[in-house]
């Protein structure tokens, strides 16, 4: 199963591309789409929208999965990485693959084993778990590698409960 793991953001969005056969978790491709603070929000949006498709389109992903947004500070920068994630969500649900959200805690916990674990042991998890020689930068990409991560976990229990 290929699951793409989507970190959602405004600045930079992290994505990820795994292969998950049996217990195994490959990595087929990550980095990260980059806007500019000068850009008008729309042109923002779309140049997200546009990167996110073209990745969904040369990956053709079984499942698609997206961190849901935690804020407890910051509304006006709450909202605006909102509108990016719901491009995200948008690009997503085109391509006509099942998008599967999931919370930071839950990521934490399928990663890690411990839904408050810090982001550096989250980072060391996917770089254990996906065999890289380096934890992937920025943040986003370990991320969005810990999403397609957490799925892969959460549909084999899924699967099993059916």
């Amino acid at each position: 199963m290929v699951i793409m793991g989507i970190d959602p953001g405004i600045a930079i969005v992290g994505y990820g591309i795994v292969n998950y056969t049996g217990n195994k978790f490959v990595p087929i491709d990550y980095g990260a789409i980059k806007t500019c603070s000068s850009m008008e929000l729309s042109q923002r949006l779309l140049c997200i929208f546009n990167g996110l498709e073209e990745i969904i389109e040369k990956y053709a992903p079984d499942a698609i999965s997206i961190e849901e947004l935690f804020f407890n500070k910051n509304i006006k920068t709450a909202l605006t990485v909102g509108q990016g994630r719901g491009v995200a969500v948008l690009a997503a649900a085109r391509s006509n693959v099942e998008v599967f959200e999931y919370t930071p805690l839950q990521v934490k916990q399928s990663v890690v084993g411990y839904g408050r674990a810090e982001k550096s042991q989250v980072q060391q998890m996917i770089k254990i778990i996906l065999n890289l020689e380096k934890i992937p930068k920025p943040d986003d990409v370990a991320d969005a590698l810990a999403v397609a991560v957490c799925h892969g976990n959460s549909h084999k229990v899924t699967s099993l409960m059916r």
